[in-house]
């Protein structure tokens, strides 16, 4: 007979299981990065194959057809960045000019108002200048082999995407055999869950995606802002890593409109085209494009985003949100792992609090059920 482990014993097994899985995650993310993103593009794609095969196409021509659609598209936008950023590249020489008269006026702006000389503002520079240098230095290295290992994983992506939309059904039926007969059912209930849940999810993000970089690139243009495509996109793609994404994308932007124009009126114009092209996605596209199967609290959002990035960089920002919500379905569907699921949704159990309430949850907070 089974005896009720005390909590200390649940917390250390937690613990312990996620030390596991972090360093897992580490060592293995050559791996782990492109069967992740081949899972959401097999995910996907699912629906374009079943359309193929409806009309008689072989399944492996569907398969094959479907990738390339996806390839193409791809192609597309990676090509209208390129045409952009090399036509960036060829101004560069105005740009450092202008930031040279940028950083003329700051200096004579901080002399006269702090009283701080240029040559003190010239020995500060010349010391952090010679940190960064270092610094970049010591990076190079890592960057050259970070940039090998994800064109690498690039021509890799296709590869395990075929082979996942292939070997689907074969699978499934082992993700099914692992469990008991009467367990199956509710198995492959909770798998077509994680189908639906990851197929709005990434189909809503490239849709949401697709509307924020018309709305950047259409306020951007408004202003006359340089280069403004090529910030509208790179913002939209930037705006796919939850909060930090946003972030990166607002200081790239002034940073980029500000050496071009030297315009203090359309850098902070630039910037506030992203501030309200966030409020409408945040607001009106995120509720009614992505939906409401992917509740995810804001905390835990936040935290899946700088864990991911730790372990696994840039692609597991963009991994970590799709991940949690698979976890997110498979624990509520698993007794004794819903209030994990709980703690990853944003929604309170009311039945549970109404069945609970009384003196023990009194001052909890937790004491007054949700509206």
């Amino acid at each position: 007979m089974l005896t009720k482990q005390p909590l200390y014993v649940k917390i250390l097994s937690v613990l312990l299981i996620l030390c596991i899985v972090f360093y897992t995650f580490f060592i293995a993310q050559g791996i782990i990065l492109p069967l992740g993103f081949a899972f959401l593009m097999a995910v996907l794609l699912y629906p374009l194959e079943k359309l193929l095969v409806k009309i008689r196409l072989p399944r492996v021509a569907a398969i094959i057809v479907a990738l390339l659609v996806a390839s193409l598209t791809a192609f597309l936008v990676v090509a209208l960045i390129s045409y952009q950023l090399a036509s960036f590249l060829d101004d560069l020489p105005g740009i450092k000019k202008n930031l040279n008269d940028f950083f003329v006026n700051a200096q004579s702006w901080l002399d006269k108002t702090f009283h701080i000389s240029k040559r003190q503002q010239d020995i500060a520079i010349s010391d952090a200048g010679k940190n960064t240098l270092t610094s970049a230095k010591a990076a190079a290295g890592s960057t050259l082999g970070a940039l090998t290992t994800s064109l690498g994983n690039l021509l890799l992506l296709p590869i395990y995407t075929f082979l996942l939309m292939y070997y689907r059904d074969h699978l499934i039926h082992f993700v099914l055999r692992l469990f008991d007969e009467g367990e199956e059912k509710r198995v492959a209930l909770v798998i077509s869950k994680i189908r639906k849940v990851i197929q709005q999810y990434v189909t809503g993000l490239l849709m949401e995606t697709g509307c924020v970089a018309v709305l950047n690139c259409v306020g951007l243009l408004l202003l006359g802002i340089p280069y403004a495509i090529l910030l509208g996109v790179i913002g939209a793609i930037l705006n796919l890593i939850p909060y930090i994404g946003g972030l990166v994308a607002l200081v790239l932007t002034g940073i980029v409109t500000l050496s071009n124009t030297g315009d203090t009126g359309k850098t902070i114009g630039s910037i506030a085209v992203y501030f309200v092209v966030q409020f409408i996605d945040n607001n009106f596209l995120v509720p009614r494009i992505i939906g409401s199967n992917v509740k995810l609290n804001a905390l835990v959002s936040i935290l899946a985003v700088l864990i991911g990035g730790a372990l696994c960089g840039v692609g597991g920002m963009f991994l970590s949100l799709p991940f949690v919500a698979v976890l997110k379905v498979i624990f509520e569907n698993v007794d004794s792992l819903k209030p994990w699921g709980l703690l990853l949704g944003d929604e309170t159990d009311a039945r549970w609090i109404k069945r609970r309430k009384g003196p023990e949850l009194a001052g909890t907070g937790a004491d007054q059920t949700p509206k």
